[in-house]
């Protein structure tokens, strides 16, 4: 098999060291020379690795690790002069009955030599930053939703029906009759009085639902979980100011990104942060819908397709592509909406959502090619595209409900 890297090194990634190969292979010899050192994960232990692997005329660095354990090594050597590779240790299994660390590094030395490996997308500093903001973000906003089913569940056990009622218990006038829950009113009566706008129209049904066991007990946890939801929404709060922020030099982005149907400031901070706002790093937009990981599999032995599941792919993007899909889906008009419910109608809507979150990496990559904004091509796009077809569907509907239709043209009736 052809040498591609003479001088390749691979590096299998701990928390607290790693295992280093360096393989050399020499025109003369018909086996390379591999040699496996140790090398701690502190910044001064990988600096001194850098140097070493400069010192072995190393052209290419294969790594792989577990959780966030590679970045250490990856971003200290990404600084040297030669190519630095981070691979999904999925795609470089080793042999069973050979895995340990030593056999995982010559493994990786290995296959770089040949070039039989693709390195994962790791993006620059500006984006790394973003990426930090919106996944910490993220990630309290789910933690406050957890806090806020937590404290519904506790008005359950106090025979509280507020949610019930309210959409939102930790709005305005949920806040409100939960404080004065906590100071100690128990009277439906006051409590259901202090509704605001458009939920006083439920007056009578929020007494009934306020009437319940509420003790001091509930009012101590209750506190506990406003306090934690409060402290999330401030922290949420200073994150969206960070993020305004650091994505100054990528608003021209967000702008085109919110032109489409779905797509919040909130969902386009996650896009932007995950693909890198840079579509150079992938050829077609098949390639960006692929490794989002919306595409269908490719499982298929002696002629047999054994599944299409989509593979795992950026839990971050697929949570916001999923939030936008859904937001498309209930839009009005729109070719995305249109897409949805013809899908949905003969494949289901989790399919029809999967369809929508590929149709809009497509337009992703469109748009941040070209700077252009989102065109929706209308919600009546299919019937335009076949209008025959779409004539003999809405016959065959009229036909099962037992009418007899004739068509005249409007050109003929007027």
């Amino acid at each position: 098999m052809e040498v591609i890297h003479p001088r390749c090194a691979g590096l299998d990634v701990s928390k607290r060291d790693a295992k280093v190969c360096v393989r050399i292979a020499s025109a003369g010899r018909t086996k390379a020379k591999s040699t496996v050192t140790t090398w701690g994960a502190v910044t001064n232990q990988v600096l001194a690795l850098r140097d070493h692997l400069i010192a072995e005329q190393v052209t290419l660095v294969v790594m792989e690790a577990t959780s966030d354990y590679w970045k250490p090594f990856y971003y200290l050597l990404e600084d040297g002069p030669f190519e630095v590779m981070l691979v999904n240790a999925r795609h470089v299994k080793n042999l069973p009955g050979r895995k340990t660390d030593v056999s995982d590094a010559a493994w990786l030395a290995q296959l770089g030599a040949h070039g039989l490996v693709r390195g994962s997308f790791v993006p620059p500093e500006p984006i790394r930053q973003l990426r930090d903001l919106t996944r910490t973000r993220t990630t309290l906003v789910r933690a406050r939703a957890k806090e806020i089913q937590r404290l519904e569940k506790l008005l359950e056990d106090a025979g509280i029906k507020l949610s019930s009622v309210a959409s939102d218990i930790s709005g305005v006038s949920g806040r409100a009759m939960l404080q004065a829950l906590i100071e100690g009113q128990r009277d439906p009566v006051v409590l259901a009085d202090l509704a605001k706008r458009r939920l006083r129209s439920k007056i009578p049904e929020l007494t009934e639902a306020l009437t319940g066991r509420f003790s001091e007990h509930h009012g101590f946890l209750a506190r506990v979980h406003l306090d934690l939801i409060d402290n999330h929404t401030r922290a949420i709060e200073e994150l969206t100011g960070r993020i305004e922020v650091v994505i100054e030099p990528f608003r021209h982005v967000r702008d085109l990104l919110v032109t489409m149907p779905g797509f919040s400031t909130l969902v386009a901070d996650v896009i932007i942060a995950e693909t890198g706002a840079d579509m150079s790093r992938f050829p077609t937009p098949g390639h960006l819908a692929s490794w989002a990981g919306t595409c269908p599999g490719s499982n298929e032995s002696a002629g047999r397709i054994k599944s299409t599941h989509t593979r795992p792919g950026n839990p971050y993007l697929k949570g916001a592509l999923g939030v936008a899909a859904l937001s498309a889906a209930r839009s009005h008009d729109t070719y995305l909406a249109a897409k949805y419910r013809r899908i949905a109608s003969r494949r289901g809507p989790v399919k029809a959502i999967v369809a929508l979150e590929h149709a809009m990496l497509i337009a992703i990559w469109n748009m941040i090619n070209t700077g252009t904004i989102y065109r929706d091509p209308g919600g009546d796009f299919y019937a335009r595209l076949n209008p025959d077809k779409a004539r003999h569907r809405a016959l065959d509907q009229l036909h099962k409900m037992g009418y007899s239709v004739t068509l005249t043209p409007l050109a003929e009736a007027g």
